[in-house]
């Protein structure tokens, strides 16, 4: 039993020896089950948030609290950014259905700037708390190459990160490259 998006349409495969009413709870079952997928692939401004407030208290000691964090169409070159000033966490929408320990390792980088605005081996150190950053950056790092996108060069091994934002006033801004 499977079911997938084919455009607008959800398409269930189901065994043909399914009576009509195991049939029908099973397509239930089945939509409800790709629906919270999706949910959870694709989370709300909100969902957002709370997941920076989790994430925060997990990694960073709850030290870092973001004042939002939204989903943002026009970041082309980054993953991420973020403004310590005003503390507000930006998220490229290309994310949007990326594993969740990916998005998660964005969050929790730029949750690091809230801490420290530099990349610096402070900074780096907070970072390292989420035990799949590694794994993360290189996943975005391959997705990155595959895209032909640019891959700025300071992370703590070479690793991208960085940059500026030219929607930011040039104090306080940050960007995870992508």
């Amino acid at each position: 039993m499977s079911a997938y998006r084919d455009g607008d349409k959800v398409v269930v495969m189901l065994p043909s020896r399914l009576s009509k009413a195991e049939e029908e709870q099973w397509i239930t079952t089945i939509l409800e089950r790709l629906a919270e997928r999706e949910r959870r692939r694709r989370p709300t401004d909100a969902d957002l948030e709370a997941r920076a407030r989790e994430l925060s208290r997990r990694h960073l000691g709850g030290r870092a609290v973001p004042a939002s964090v939204r989903w943002v169409g026009n970041q082309r070159a980054r993953w991420g950014s973020c403004t310590p000033d005003d503390g507000t966490i930006r998220l490229s929408t290309r994310l949007r259905g990326m594993p969740s320990w990916v998005v998660d390792y964005v969050i929790v980088h730029e949750l690091a700037h809230l801490l420290v605005p530099g990349h610096g081996a402070d900074f780096w150190k907070l970072v390292g708390n989420y035990p799949k950053a590694d794994r993360a950056r290189g996943y975005l790092e391959g997705v990155a190459a595959a895209a032909h996108l640019p891959m700025e060069q300071d992370g703590p091994e070479g690793g991208m990160d960085g940059g500026m934002d030219d929607e930011l006033p040039p104090e306080g801004r940050h960007r995870v490259a992508g």
